[in-house]
């Protein structure tokens, strides 16, 4: 049967060239329209992750949802000594954040302020690639802050300028500074740049007293996707007074967007697909009606309605696999080139620039199982496409079929 479906092929050329090209081009668009848009994806979780937020982060339990003083976790040399055990840790930092009044001569702000350790951030986030004006703090930086433009802005100052500190230390008295503005950032987001500052952690813990305290420790991987699994590792070595949270979690609103985002997408592509499937099942459906008599002669010299079946499965099977066989290489070429040489946005890159952190490169992803499921998706509905036109053909009787005209 085999044999006889490659006749078949080279005998009905157009039908079959038809076949050939769309799909062909329907995996070839599938492989790198999904390798776009999760690049895509990938790309805006990595630059959010960049901006602040951690991949992974331990709190002391109940921080999250009561915060207060009586939340911080102590002793985080020793947290720190049990991360360095664990491997697929590229970097940490613990970090103090407070909640104060910043005061210029003219007006005043609500601030959250934050003691980092400036070496460490460098390698943890990109708030030193987000500077617009002046300098980013360093590890004897002193009294000298680091804020954001929009909360520049409300205090009216500018690099150079004297702001007073009102706030809370981690043992509740009161604490209260002179900061110098040293730096401005801008990282896009007005929320974040119209309400926080940072402090190295080397002046801030004295103002605070927050030596060896934080609010939580933050966490990067070397692989993003290897979050869950270095996550486990990490509860087995913290107290159960902590917890430790990944991006899932700490970014909930933004993983619900790209699962809508991908919800979206992959419905817009799905009707691309079904005008495919009908295309390609409309053209089977008029190669069999032509054939009604060549498949009535073959059920009259012994041929069973099952072995047409499995013709003209045969017939779509070496079709397909030849199309595949040449496009999901170039597919996966095209996924692979793009993944480590990124699509440059041209004519965005001076806005993307002006923002700091918002990269102006639209990486694409390359995974095999993607493209393999990709691959399977094919094979399955050109095998669908079949179905009807095969029922179709069977429900003649054989003597019927050979004076069908």
């Amino acid at each position: 049967m085999f044999s006889f479906a490659l006749k078949n092929i080279f005998f009905y050329k157009s039908r079959s060239i038809t076949t050939f090209i769309l799909t062909f081009f329907s995996l070839l668009l599938l492989i790198v329209y999904v390798a776009m848009m999760d690049g895509s994806h990938e790309s805006m979780l990595k630059n959010a992750l960049k901006v602040y937020t951690g991949a992974i982060e331990i709190y002391q339990k109940n921080y999250r949802d009561l915060g207060g003083n009586e939340y911080l976790i102590n002793q985080v040399d020793t947290i720190e000594k049990a991360l360095l055990t664990i491997k697929g840790i590229e970097q940490f930092t613990s970090r103090y954040e407070t909640y104060g009044l910043l005061s210029s001569k003219e007006n005043s702000a609500a601030s959250m302020v934050a003691g980092i350790n400036p070496d460490k951030e460098k390698h943890m986030s990109q708030l030193e690639v987000a500077l617009k004006e002046g300098e980013f703090l360093k590890q004897n930086s002193g009294n000298c802050l680091y804020a954001g433009i929009g909360l520049v802005k409300k205090l009216s100052i500018n690099v150079g300028d004297e702001v007073s500190f009102i706030g809370s230390a981690s043992d509740n008295s009161f604490a209260a500074d002179l900061f110098k503005l040293c730096g401005i950032f801008k990282t896009g987001s007005a929320q974040f740049d119209g309400a926080t500052s940072f402090v190295a952690r080397q002046y801030f813990d004295q103002l605070m007293y927050s030596q060896n305290k934080a609010s939580y420790i933050n966490i990067k991987p070397h692989d993003l996707s290897q979050v869950d699994e270095i996550n486990s590792q990490i509860l087995k070595v913290i107290a159960d007074d902590k917890e430790s949270l990944t991006w899932k979690t700490l970014m909930k609103p933004m993983v619900q967007a790209m699962e809508v985002d991908s919800v979206f997408g992959y419905i817009s592509i799905s009707l691309f697909y079904v005008v495919i499937f009908f295309v390609i099942m409309i053209f089977g459906f008029i190669n069999v009606s032509s054939r009604i008599r060549e498949f009535g002669t073959l059920r009259c010299i012994g041929l069973s309605r099952g072995k047409l079946r499995l013709l003209l499965f045969y017939e779509i099977f070496i079709l397909s696999t030849l199309a595949i066989i040449i496009a999901a290489p170039i597919g996966a070429y095209i996924s692979h080139y793009f993944s480590v040489n990124p699509i440059v946005i041209e004519g965005m890159s001076e806005m993307y620039k002006d923002y700091g952190i918002v990269s102006d490169e639209l990486p694409f992803s390359f995974n095999l199982m993607t493209i393999t499921w990709n691959i399977a998706l094919i094979y399955v509905l050109n095998f669908l496409s079949i179905i009807y036109p095969t029922s179709y053909i069977n429900n003649f009787k054989a003597l019927e079929a050979t004076h069908h005209v």
